[in-house]
């Protein structure tokens, strides 16, 4: 999340919080899709990774990119720690071990996302090659340690590495050594959302298996293909998973409200300060008995932050984000939005996903999302293996995309952007395997090449 809302409209009842999700329809014509990604800076004359202060750091890195942009700094207690475009074109942030994220715009096609992200990577490179840093792309950092891993100065930050050892034993991991490509997409309805939902919840794993590439910890292979979907395995169970309700009899946006007020809550931020709460109910907050800020009630701005602090392999707000993928090269982060995009905007495609699905039960989803980490597309469920159904998801977004017609300046629609993923479908080698196989070949036991072949 780029920067905490701000709207101190008090919340008067749970039918207040129904609506506030009932506010994000939008009419097909309307929707719009919206990327997030994330990369490790890192300095290239040691590989060493980039800590926030002084003249090479990343609060200098974010003070050059503002000053190119002439976005507005966000900051916390003083100290940057993002940008954002007050003409609502994207926004700049930093994750507690400094990965760098663009939270992109709401734009109209998969085309227009990936010039932001060429854009992007060009005004940040300009300021960060005169520091000495480049990027990497990868969903887990591969060779520091969380004890080498920086922290940024964000009191949020704070409040959760206190309290994720609690309730998980990678909470940490997560948080400074994992790095994830997202994409945002809207609803027409409440039911279009339940539809949606279902849909991108059950085929999640099938995006864990394509995008996985994060097979190395601490500068050795670490037995998985994608490490950072196995650390959300045991991250915090109470605010992550699979959402089995969300295919329940029923679901709507009433049955999230109820999820999510009973997610426990990290902090109540009122002013520039953030109040730890961590462990505490939402639904205290509601009505006045908070114990930690007697007589404080929840506001627009709460609920809207408490959302972003609830981590499901799809998360509801005025509209779906997509949680499954490792961050990776640049063709991967253009090629995540436009699969889902493909699925989920074209109602063919739509249908023929929950086809694909719907014989699929919980305890299914369940296991195949415990499998997809180590065995990414060699997982199997229902008695097909995870490659076989990757290539029906993809042949499903392809024709979707094509349907849109959305043609670049070449004439081409968005489906250009699924050939990498064809490919890894196609083939059943996923980028974690053509790592590792580096690494035990070319790269000779080390994982310091991969910073200069996976650069972005």
């Amino acid at each position: 999340m780029a920067r905490d809302v701000s709207d101190l409209e008090r919340i008067t009842s749970r039918d207040h919080l129904v609506q506030w999700f009932e506010s994000g329809t939008k009419s097909p014509g309307q929707f719009r899709l919206g990327t997030e990604h994330e990369k490790f800076p890192f300095y290239r004359a040691d590989l060493a990774p980039v800590p926030y202060a002084g003249p090479q750091g990343i609060e200098a890195l974010l003070n050059g990119v503002a000053a190119r942009l002439s976005w507005e700094k966000i900051e916390d207690r003083g100290k940057i720690i993002g940008l954002f475009d007050e003409a609502g074109g994207g926004a700049i942030s930093l994750e507690p071990g400094g990965q760098f994220e663009l939270s992109g715009a709401p734009l109209a096609d998969v085309h227009a996302t990936a010039r932001e992200l060429q854009e992007h990577l060009r005004v940040t490179h300009e300021v960060a090659d005169a520091l000495g840093m480049g990027f990497l792309g990868l969903g887990m950092s591969p060779l520091w340690t969380l004890a080498q891993t920086p922290v940024m100065p964000k009191q949020r930050y704070a409040i959760m590495k206190n309290y994720m050892p609690k309730v998980g034993s990678h909470g940490l991991d997560m948080m400074f050594r994992t790095s994830t490509v997202q994409v945002n997409l809207d609803y027409a309805s409440e039911a279009d959302m339940v539809r949606k939902l279902r849909a991108s919840l059950a085929l999640q794993p099938v995006a864990s298996a394509l995008f996985a590439a994060s097979p190395f910890t601490d500068g050795k292979p670490n037995g998985f293909l994608s490490m950072r979907s196995e650390i959300w395995r045991d991250t915090d169970r109470a605010r992550s998973g699979m959402l089995a309700f969300a295919f329940e009899p029923g679901m709507g946006f009433e049955r999230y409200v109820d999820y999510a007020l009973d997610v426990p809550m990290y902090f109540v931020k009122r002013g520039d300060t953030y109040h730890d709460v961590a462990g505490a109910s939402f639904h205290d907050l509601l009505a006045g008995k908070l114990p930690h800020m007697p007589g404080e009630r929840a506001t627009i701005s709460d609920w809207a932050n408490h959302l972003g602090t609830i981590f499901p392999e799809v998360r509801l707000k005025r509209y779906l984000e997509m949680r499954g993928a490792d961050a990776g090269p640049v063709s991967h982060l253009d090629a995540l939005p436009a699969l889902f995009t493909g699925l989920l905007y074209d109602g063919i495609a739509l249908d023929g996903a929950l086809e694909l699905v719907k014989g699929w039960d919980a305890a299914m989803r369940q296991d195949l999302r415990d499998s997809v980490p180590r065995l990414a597309l060699k997982a199997e469920i229902g008695g097909r293996r995870l490659d076989s159904v990757a290539r029906d998801m993809l042949g499903l977004a392809r024709a979707g995309l094509a349907r849109r017609a959305r043609l670049d300046e070449a004439g081409r629609d968005e489906s250009i952007y699924l050939d990498v993923l064809d490919e890894i479908a196609g083939s059943g080698v996923t980028l974690a395997e053509r790592l590792l196989a580096a690494f035990h070949g070319r790269w000779v036991g080390s994982v310091r090449p991969a910073f200069a072949e996976f650069a972005i």
